[in-house]
């Protein structure tokens, strides 16, 4: 399954700009929040091109001012300060990954300092290990997921999240088959979202992974905040 926004009826979703606006969420298009990012514009950020919502993710890094190309060799992962593992099917994009060397070349580019943003289908292929069956992970992130904990793809849902990490203005959450975190495995493993009791983003050092889709919104800052104090953080300390 391909997730395309302007293809998939379940990706139609995209925040209304004046709502954004009246409610005082930064735009990826405003000038003046753009300068924040002036000291980033050398980052380059991958987008692992294997199967999922690819041209989404690098749509809003395109807008929020950083160097993003689609990885589709293991090779193209040298020099990345970044890698956002997309939303699709996670069995799909394990055994690609398997397939085409990524599943030893992630884990070893992200122990050379590469930040990494799992969302959705990415979360449970970062995830050290699964509720139930078996299909490959890159065990990076020390959470127990749970797939398609919130239904099947009918089952589908958008939900206004509480994010502290990104002020106060609640994000609209895009869930499609989306997986929640089970548990976590590490005493700092971050828990950044939850909804109806369920863990729904995280954070562990230079990883972070979410369970819906951010990328099928026009609000930038789930992106921004991994430019900002994942991958760059991540600069400053490797």
């Amino acid at each position: 399954m391909s997730f395309r926004a302007s293809e998939n009826p379940l990706f139609s979703w995209h925040a209304d700009p004046s709502e954004l606006a009246a409610a005082g969420t930064p735009l990826l298009g405003d000038s003046e929040h753009r300068t924040s990012f002036e000291g980033l514009l050398v980052l380059r950020i991958g987008v692992l091109a294997l199967q999922g919502a690819v041209r989404e993710h690098l749509n809003m890094l395109a807008e929020c001012g950083v160097e993003a190309q689609a990885v589709k060799w293991s090779q193209e992962l040298d020099g990345l300060d970044g890698l956002i593992v997309p939303g699709g099917e996670s069995t799909t994009i394990g055994k690609l990954m398997v397939r085409y060397g990524f599943h030893e070349a992630i884990p070893a580019a992200h122990a050379g300092g590469m930040a990494i943003y799992g969302t959705c289908a990415g979360l449970i292929i970062l995830a050290k290990k699964i509720t139930e069956g078996a299909q490959p992970l890159l065990g990076l992130l020390d959470v127990e997921a749970r797939r398609n904990a919130f239904g099947r793809q009918v089952a589908s849902f958008e939900a206004d999240l509480a994010l502290p990490i990104l002020g106060d203005i609640p994000f609209k959450g895009v869930f499609i088959r989306a997986p929640w975190v089970e548990r976590a495995l590490a005493e700092d493993v971050e828990v950044l979202a939850t909804h109806n009791g369920h863990i729904v983003a995280v954070r562990q050092g230079r990883l972070l992974a979410s369970a819906f889709h951010p990328e099928l919104t026009d609000d930038g800052r789930m992106h921004e905040y991994f430019l900002e104090k994942v991958v760059a953080s991540a600069r400053r300390t490797v």
